[in-house]
């Protein structure tokens, strides 16, 4: 009985151990990006963001930050810069996803926030290329605390090169790096 308990608990582990990652499937007015994401790195982060995908709240915003030799941003605008409703703000994991190996590198995925640490909701981006500033360094304050990878493109990231390519506008103060054309976010779903 012993050892067919060790062998049912070897086989549990094993099967969540090879349980497949979450994947979203993002389309775009410029393509399809395909994200897969790392739950057991950042289970709050990735719960929130699959959250907001269920609900629908990706469909239909825009690109409104693209900075080449950085990032593209998205998620939280509308195509006539309305910002949608979100829920409350998440803990920030990006000590707990660095120290998993999660790094801001080209093609990875993190949430987006403000100067506090903890205030990160819908809004994220792509690293278009490695951005080891934004990675954890200490708790002291917002500028060290970093912002949270929670995992990568791994399909599309040429619809991710087309977009950092956009010719963008400088003309609002509020949103300094706009894409002239929207570059909207048709849908986005789980796979």
């Amino acid at each position: 009985m012993r050892r067919f308990l060790v062998c049912l608990l070897s086989l549990t582990a094993l099967a969540l151990a090879a349980a497949p990652k979450p994947r979203v499937k993002l389309t775009t007015s410029m393509g399809v990006i395909v994200l897969e994401l790392e739950p057991e790195a950042a289970p709050k982060t990735v719960e929130n963001f699959l959250k907001y995908v269920r609900k629908g709240q990706y469909k239909g915003t825009i690109f409104h930050r693209v900075i080449p030799g950085f990032m593209i941003q998205g998620g939280g605008y509308v195509d006539y810069l309305g910002k949608k409703r979100t829920e409350a703000p998440i803990p920030n994991e990006a000590d707990r996803a660095l120290a998993a190996g999660l790094r801001n590198r080209r093609g990875t995925v993190a949430m987006a926030r403000t100067g506090d640490p903890d205030s990160a909701t819908a809004e994220f981006y792509i690293n278009v290329v490695n951005n080891p500033s934004l990675d954890f360094k200490s708790k002291k304050d917002g500028n060290t605390w970093g912002y949270c990878v929670f995992g990568k493109v791994v399909q599309g990231m040429d619809v991710v090169d087309r977009i950092k390519a956009v010719k963008t506008s400088h003309a609002r103060s509020d949103f300094p790096n706009l894409p002239v054309k929207p570059v909207i976010i048709q849908d986005a779903v789980i796979l």
